[in-house]
């Protein structure tokens, strides 16, 4: 368990120039690379939070650390899985009890 308190937030651009602020929810290694997963902070238009998670990948270039989608949907899939099954065994596993 980390000893930081509160929620981690990122600001991405898309190639658009538009800004997305997102909250880090986690991150994982699957296969040789780095995921993290995110919630989106702005409201939709009914004034609730999106539910919908955002998985970008984490790559070096020019020794700096950038996020990238993942276009391969099967691979996208298995990704989604891992952050569930790691997700719900951190949040809900209470067998040890």
């Amino acid at each position: 368990m980390s000893d930081d308190f509160g929620s981690t937030f990122v600001t991405i651009s898309d190639d658009d120039g538009n800004q997305y602020e997102l909250e880090h929810l986690d991150t994982i290694e699957y296969g040789d690379d780095l995921y993290m997963a995110f919630l989106p902070t702005e409201l939709d238009e009914n004034g609730n939070q999106p539910t919908e998670m955002v998985i970008l990948k984490v790559v070096e270039e020019n020794g700096e650390e950038i996020f990238e989608t993942i276009d391969d949907d099967e691979l996208m899939e298995k990704v989604y899985e891992a952050f569930m099954e790691q997700l719900f065994n951190d949040d809900g596993d209470f067998d040890d009890e």
